[in-house]
């Protein structure tokens, strides 16, 4: 997986997280660079629970980082380690939450992206897959699941692979045939 770039898709609890911590865990020659993308000071009680039980399920000799929202220059100080990033959503968000601009945030995906195909170590991706649900009822709403869209379809472009997780099993969209 050296030098590639994995993109993990589904809706909620498709089993995401756990079909990119499986990838990761198999580079055993690679150290893991987990980034974990919540904005740790906005988080519910919902999400503490959620976010507890992800750091539960990682290996404990997995570096974290949390709390970082600068993707390109997290990918590049962090060149020799699998980076395995969850999720692009919950970066997106934060994102819009500060400085709704699609444009900055897709040119900053974008060149994070860039960083990531000249890389020595491998980036797997996690994303959400919003726009197959229901239509939000307002503006603000529709255009952040609308940037998702496009964020998912730029970083598939980047991708060497590409699944789509449903109740837990992946389905290979780019990079490979057969069982994964």
């Amino acid at each position: 997986m050296s030098g590639s770039i994995t993109l993990i898709l589904g809706g909620s609890r498709s089993g995401k997280s756990r079909r990119a911590e499986s990838l990761a865990g198999r580079e055993a020659m690679a150290p893991v660079t987990y980034v974990a993308t919540c904005a740790t000071a906005l988080m519910d009680d919902e999400m503490r629970c959620r976010v507890q039980q992800h750091r539960r399920h990682r290996p404990a000799h997995w570096c974290t980082i949390e709390n970082r929202f600068d993707l390109p220059e997290l990918i590049a100080e962090n060149n020799r380690t699998l980076l395995l990033i969850d999720c692009l959503t919950l970066w997106l968000s934060h994102g819009w939450i500060t400085h709704p601009d699609e444009a900055c945030i897709l040119a900053e995906l974008e060149r994070a992206l860039q960083i990531a195909a000249v890389r020595d170590g491998a980036l797997i991706l996690v994303s959400n897959e919003l726009g197959m649900g229901l239509v939000p009822a307002d503006a603000r709403s529709r255009g952040f699941r609308d940037l998702c869209g496009r964020a998912n379809q730029v970083a598939a472009a980047y991708a060497q692979r590409v699944e789509f997780m449903v109740a837990g099993l992946p389905l290979v969209l780019k990079g490979g045939t057969g069982q994964p």
